[in-house]
């Protein structure tokens, strides 16, 4: 019979806190993406501002860009120790990364610039490939210690 306490030591970290939702690829998703997201970490404590630009510039590319009519995106933060917010939206176009557009040299574009704020705002920020047709686009946030 194994020791319990060492199972449990040895064990994966469950993370602290972790919320998940299913929304609408709809502008009116998106916008709730945000919203969720705001009253969930503010329900946990935690600073909002840079995590609910970086929720709401993921969840817009995820229905500019990963539509697929008739299935949803999904909205996940996970705050795991040692102090990190793992922002993620997961939607079914695999086939379509996402890309940052490089800022013309000659006039400002008026779009392409949400990766951009993403790649600002965000400590660590990537793309998860699977299970097909789905990509997750992910980003991660150092949380700074309480005082």
């Amino acid at each position: 019979m194994g020791d319990v306490n060492h199972d449990i030591a040895s064990a994966p970290h469950a993370p602290l806190h972790h919320f998940s939702v299913p929304l609408s690829a709809t502008p009116r998703g998106a916008r709730l993406a945000r919203l969720l997201a705001t009253e969930q970490l503010r329900s946990w404590g935690l600073p909002l501002d840079l995590a609910r630009l970086v929720v709401a510039e993921l969840a817009a590319n995820a229905v500019a860009h990963g539509r697929v009519p008739g299935r949803d995106f999904r909205l996940a933060l996970t705050v795991a120790a040692p102090g990190t917010l793992r922002i993620e939206v997961t939607d079914t176009r695999r086939e379509r990364l996402p890309v940052r557009t490089a800022e013309p040299a000659d006039a400002p574009a008026e779009s392409g610039y949400g990766l951009l704020l993403v790649e600002v705002f965000a400590d660590r920020w990537g793309v998860e490939l699977g299970p097909v047709p789905r990509k997750t686009v992910w980003a991660e946030l150092d949380l700074a210690p309480c005082r």
